[in-house]
């Protein structure tokens, strides 16, 4: 225990200690435990082996002890000259009646005792009589005098943080939709900002880009369906032309059928002329 004792100081003096864990360290008795632990606020001798507390310092500021999983069975009356301690943690020991519990009468701010694992919690009448015994305690193995349990730490620290958060959430009822319309309000402005900045930069937006690209398709199609079109007019007045031009006969087709017609006739009339003659 005395070499764990130093190992826990880590250098420091033991007047400025004022919590100190000497858990699982193994020894049957206290032993490098001092008066010097002058500001000593919490103790912690967890499954050391302990089987009697002969030896145990004055510790005037001595609040928590914490003498869980030992072999204590008697002599909490060496615990006395330490008699300001308000927790006290004896569960799974080895102490079988009320007699052994009578030194802790004289620890008049003993708030918290915890006795679990131990034959005395077993004896009949325990709890009224225990309360009895200690008229300072409010909390036996976990329960006060009407069965209520006891607030452990974390219970109290959701309470706490619970009922905060409750009182900023109903502070900021009316204030979160005013917040959740600015936000809006600020995305809208985030968005004009960014677009002034697109024009100002010279970049260009997608939307930009492909609205572009159709201006310029349908300029493009336009183009060719005008040339197209003046095309297909040349087209169908080559069209009309040539229909024209097959009703109407071409420049000497009505001559050379004029004669034609005339060297037909012109035996015919030639007979004739020769019949009658």
């Amino acid at each position: 225990m005395e070499k764990r004792i130093d190992l826990e100081k880590r250098g420091r003096p033991a007047s400025q200690i004022t919590e100190l864990n000497l858990d699982n360290c193994r020894s049957t008795n206290i032993v490098g435990l001092n008066e010097e632990f002058v500001n000593l606020k919490q103790l912690s001798l967890i499954n050391v082996g302990l089987t009697s507390l002969k030896g145990f310092p004055k510790l005037p500021n001595l609040k928590k002890l914490e003498l869980s999983d030992n072999r204590i069975s008697n002599g909490l009356n060496f615990l006395e000259v330490s008699p300001n301690i308000t927790h006290l943690n004896l569960s799974g020991n080895r102490l079988n009646d009320l007699d052994a519990l009578k030194p802790l009468e004289n620890f008049k701010h003993l708030e918290v005792l915890d006795l679990f694992n131990n034959e005395v919690t077993v004896k009949e009448n325990y709890r009224e009589k225990t309360f009895q015994m200690l008229p300072s305690l409010k909390y036996l193995d976990g329960f006060d005098s009407k069965d209520m349990e006891a607030p452990s730490d974390a219970d109290d620290d959701e309470e706490v943080n619970g009922y905060a958060n409750a009182e900023n959430y109903e502070g900021s009822g009316e204030s979160g939709e005013e917040d959740e319309d600015d936000d809006e309000d600020d995305d809208d402005e985030d968005d004009e900002e960014n677009a002034d900045d697109d024009e100002d930069n010279g970049d260009v937006s997608l939307s930009e880009v492909y609205n572009d690209d159709i201006e310029e398709d349908n300029s493009d199609w336009n183009e060719e369906n005008e040339e197209g079109g003046e095309e297909g007019d040349d087209d169908i007045d080559s069209d009309e032309d040539a229909e024209e031009g097959a009703q109407q006969p071409k420049d000497g087709e009505d001559g050379a059928a004029a004669p034609a017609a005339a060297e037909e006739e012109s035996p015919a009339r030639g007979k004739k002329r020769k019949h009658d003659g």
